[in-house]
């Protein structure tokens, strides 16, 4: 017996992961506005040249990269329309 509700549960579930991250990301927005550069900055090196090594290591398919593009200019959009409803 199959579940008619998979795919519906599955999109909730990435939704729920996307969220997650855009508040993962927002929270560190507020830590490097709130922190000096010398604090912070080694920090997003560190996070940054692990993620390369990783991308790197792992092969894409060309439909991740697209959905990675497209999660980018969402985040994107949200940002730019936050600034905007801020002044």
């Amino acid at each position: 017996m199959s579940d008619s509700n998979a795919p519906e549960h599955l999109e909730t579930k990435h939704e729920r992961n996307r969220e997650q991250r855009i508040e993962g990301i927002k929270r560190w927005v507020e830590y490097i506005r709130s922190e000096p550069t010398e604090t912070w900055g080694p920090q997003q090196n560190a996070v940054v040249n692990d993620q390369l090594d990783a991308a790197q290591s792992v092969q894409m398919s060309a439909s991740h990269r697209q959905r990675v593009r497209d999660v980018a200019a969402e985040i994107l959009d949200a940002n730019d329309s936050s600034e905007d409803d801020s002044e």
